[in-house]
């Protein structure tokens, strides 16, 4: 399908993804990734605070308010809570929760989970989209997920990149 793979390598988009339990016969699948220079504890602070804010194109889902760049103090995502904040509200609810490893959350009829895994080169973050759609909606949903997927996990690496510096921490290369 058009749009459906960013940055993710074959056996990235084979593995198991939390949100696959959730939609057993999708219509539409993707997968993007990222490798951050930066621990993975660092990255999953940093992803943890998507409950706050999209992070992606602010103008658009967050009513033009930006998404922090400080870091945060945001406590783990437990099943139940809101997933983020956009549009001037809650949206989507968490799902399930592996502290530190994956984040499945479903918003606007698709179920996502986020996964921070080492990688050779640094901390993957990688990201699943799956939803039971009509046919003609999927490659719709798929490139407009990659449109605003792939800034927010650009932004996210940024900014956990920028907080390893700050710590002076060794990353993992």
């Amino acid at each position: 399908m058009i749009g459906d793979r960013w940055g993710v390598s074959p056996e990235e988009a084979r593995r198991g993804y939390g949100c696959d339990a959730f939609v057993p016969a999708p219509t539409m699948q993707a997968w993007r990734g990222v490798t951050v220079d930066a621990e993975p504890a660092t990255v999953w602070a940093r992803l943890r605070q998507v409950r706050l804010a999209p992070y992606s194109y602010d103008l658009l889902d967050n009513l033009g308010r930006r998404s922090p760049r400080e870091r945060l103090d945001v406590p783990e995502p437990r099943v139940g809570d809101p997933f983020t904040r956009a549009l001037g509200g809650d949206q989507g609810r968490v799902l399930a929760v592996v502290p530190g490893r994956e984040l499945t959350a479903t918003i606007m009829g698709a179920h996502l989970t986020y996964a921070v895994a080492p990688g050779p080169d640094g901390t993957r973050l990688l990201l699943k989209v799956v939803a039971a759609t009509p046919h003609w909606v999927a490659p719709l949903l798929s490139v407009g997920d990659l449109v605003m997927a792939r800034r927010q996990l650009l932004t996210l690496k940024r900014l956990a990149e920028d907080d390893q510096r700050q710590t002076g921490a060794t990353s993992r290369r």
